[in-house]
């Protein structure tokens, strides 16, 4: 069995986490994804993510197949549950993803890397869109999170939406700074300056 087999993903957490609640069925595992607003912590974009997720999981041993059913006129529908080694594994992955931070590389710090690419007008243009949509992805955010409390939630569900309110926080007021600095010139480039810049650069030993 290949090492990649057993490869750590979100979305596998999430597959091997419900299949510790119960056996289900692929389509079930969808439907509680969407239920349960998994969907903005793991990506299920492509339809098919979640079965070949489960087809790796298969080869590793993780889970296994339950029982198949066969419906007239309709394709088999294989029912899966976890195995004693996906129970470990899941276990462990839950303790690394707690306790380890991973190395991650979003767009963003990749953009902002070189942001010379662009003018200062159109940075400015940019990350002033980008915070009034963070704005509103957080008051939305904010809005099902006091829903959901209201609705006698326990807390413990609404974590993850706590930590992504937490950072997209902290990203707006960030945001916020620069697009001042931006907008009252603190921060500013030019082409000649970029390539003064650049001739002090490459004459550094």
């Amino acid at each position: 069995m290949s090492e990649r087999a057993r490869q750590r993903s979100p979305l596998a957490l999430v597959v091997l986490a419900f299949l510790a609640e119960a056996p289900m069925h692929a389509y079930r595992m969808h439907e509680l994804i969407k239920q349960r607003g998994k969907d903005t912590v793991v990506n299920v974009g492509q339809r098919n993510s979640v079965y070949q997720t489960i087809s790796r999981l298969l080869r590793a041993g993780l889970i296994q197949v339950l029982e198949t059913a066969k419906d007239e006129g309709r394709p088999e529908r294989m029912t899966y549950q976890i195995t004693d080694d996906g129970a470990a594994t899941l276990q462990g992955w839950m303790k690394d993803m707690l306790a380890a931070p991973a190395a991650e590389f979003p767009d963003l710090p990749a953009a902002l890397a070189f942001l010379p690419v662009l003018s200062p007008k159109e940075v400015l243009r940019q990350l002033e869109a980008r915070l009034s949509a963070q704005q509103e992805q957080l008051a939305a955010l904010r809005a099902v999170s006091e829903a959901q409390s209201k609705a006698g939630l326990p807390r413990l569900f609404l974590v993850e939406d706590e930590y992504r309110q937490a950072m997209l926080a902290a990203e707006i007021r960030w945001l916020e700074g620069v697009i001042d600095d931006l907008r009252e010139k603190r921060l500013t480039w030019s082409a000649a300056w970029l390539k003064q810049v650049s001739a002090q650069l490459q004459s550094v030993p």
